[in-house]
């Protein structure tokens, strides 16, 4: 199917349920540990196996972390949260019922602002966030015509993010994902592993007709774990829904499930409503109830948020928005641009110069070998280093390349590759001067047709220059003495 966002006449109403695991050491109601990779069932006490006679105690961090998502996103903290019991068989559900919030959730009304693709801005809305215990896992792998069940992940605590329907198509859907993945990193409450399941989204998508106020039928996919499946399966269930409207069917509340290696959607089971799980409060769990001087803690507590930190890039260090949102992304990539604009002066040259280093280079190395920030090869010192030799003239940003890339192999300083491999710069005019005056000779054809006028020969004899020097005449002297050489 065409990954689109709508056809013509359609409207495309999105939003979404993040769940984010908070990065506790114990679970939510028990003290047992939350490490993940553990062998099986190795890391659930009885109160995470649903024994009867024991009672669930709250983690109070798991507190002090909502609390800080809810004032980084403008929402209402309630000064008194439920929790509930929301009831339902699954295999790897112990208790036959989850501990989650419903009526009375801990953050109300919040908002995000993500940057479109054409630059502009917009906000979408924050319903809820609420906590709650993760259920077990299912396993299916290597076990012949049989399921097995790990409980190492039931009772760990969840943060579920439910946004607004504000969404309008699958990219607005990972704008904002990604900026609640940021968020959530920054604050230090999530680690944001994808591939481990501690950052995972369910999204409801429907289509409606343009002008129509009332919302279609939802369909909700569940538990995608990666930004580009969340792209591929919203685009997918789009397309799907208005094939069905278009044909004169009608579209089925259900829960389905996103098959990478297929690129569909499937359905799962009927969705169910609220008066089904039969929610009730817990009566194990007391409210929660937070005073004002918990939450001006918190309030002190908080770093720069991502947006604040962007602009401040911006209004500092004179780069472009899309730039400091590229180098907020992560506060670890943050962290290490300032700390290379910090070694170069912080003068505005320099940090553009850097900001284009370690969104390219840098970046690029570190995908390349599947390393983070804090095992990077080239520190901000060495890459300071390296970049000050660029901005003295001593290598030019050709020869910077061979430079870096030594630099990563060999753990070395930029100085040490330059002087070991002979790459600094020629500036000396009358060197450039002989290597253009030999090219010259060598291609008298050449620079008569120039001076008859093919200017785009011009190009040939900067390739020549440049490989009579090996690559290290100085670019801009170069130009300018060959533009006087060949001048007829």
């Amino acid at each position: 199917m065409a990954s689109t966002a709508a056809r013509d006449g359609w409207e495309v109403v999105i939003g979404l349920e993040i769940h984010a695991q908070l990065a506790t050491k114990s679970k939510i109601f028990s003290a047992s540990a939350t490490a993940y990779g553990a062998a099986p069932n190795s890391q659930a006490s009885l109160v995470d196996l649903g024994y009867p006679g024991v009672l669930p105690v709250l983690n109070g961090e798991v507190v002090r972390m909502a609390v800080k998502f809810g004032l980084a996103t403008g929402a209402t903290i309630a000064p008194r949260s439920v929790f509930a019991r929301k009831n339902y068989f699954y295999p790897d559900l112990p208790k036959g019922y989850q501990i989650s919030q419903y009526e009375r959730p801990i953050v109300e009304d919040g908002s995000l602002e993500i940057l479109l693709d054409d630059g502009s801005r917009k906000t979408i809305g924050i319903t809820r966030a609420h906590l709650e215990e993760d259920a077990g896992k299912s396993l299916h792998e290597g076990l012949a015509n049989a399921s097995g069940i790990d409980l190492n992940r039931a009772g760990t605590p969840l943060l579920e993010i439910v946004s607004e329907p504000d969404l309008r198509s699958a990219k607005e859907a990972v704008a904002y994902m990604k900026k609640v993945h940021t968020l959530v990193r920054y604050l230090e409450i999530c680690d944001g592993n994808m591939q481990e399941g501690s950052f995972r989204c369910d999204a409801n998508v429907s289509v409606r007709k343009l002008g129509a106020a009332k919302l279609g039928t939802r369909c909700e996919i569940k538990n995608v774990n990666s930004f580009r499946y969340v792209e591929k399966a919203i685009n997918y269930e789009i397309e799907r829904q208005i094939d069905v409207l278009d044909g004169g069917g009608v579209i089925k509340q259900e829960t389905r499930l996103y098959d990478s290696a297929k690129d569909e959607t499937r359905p799962m089971r009927s969705k169910e409503e609220a008066n089904d799980y039969r929610y009730f409060p817990d009566p194990d769990l007391l409210p929660v109830d937070i005073e004002p001087a918990f939450i001006a803690a918190v309030q002190g507590s908080l770093p720069e948020l991502p947006d604040d930190k962007a602009a401040r890039f911006v209004r500092a260090y004179g780069l472009v928005a899309y730039d400091a949102l590229v180098l907020t992304a992560s506060r670890e990539l943050a962290d290490f641009y300032e700390a290379v604009v910090r070694a170069l002066g912080g003068e505005t040259a320099a940090a553009k110069l850097a900001a284009n280093w370690v969104m390219g280079d840098f970046s690029a190395f570190l995908n390349r070998d599947g390393l983070e920030i804090a095992t990077a090869r080239v520190s901000a010192g060495h890459l300071a280093g390296l970049l000050v030799r660029i901005l003295d003239a001593t290598i030019s940003g050709k020869i910077a390349k061979d430079v870096f890339e030594a630099m990563w192999a060999e753990g070395a300083e930029a100085d040490v590759v330059i002087a070991a491999k002979g790459l600094r710069q020629i500036t000396d005019v009358s060197a450039i001067e002989a290597a253009i005056e030999a090219v010259m000779a060598a291609n008298p054809a050449q620079l008569a047709d120039y001076r008859a006028g093919k200017d785009k020969l011009f190009g040939f004899f900067v390739g020549q220059a440049m490989k009579a020097t090996q690559g290290k005449a100085n670019p801009a002297q170069l130009n300018e003495l060959l533009k006087k050489k060949l001048a007829p």
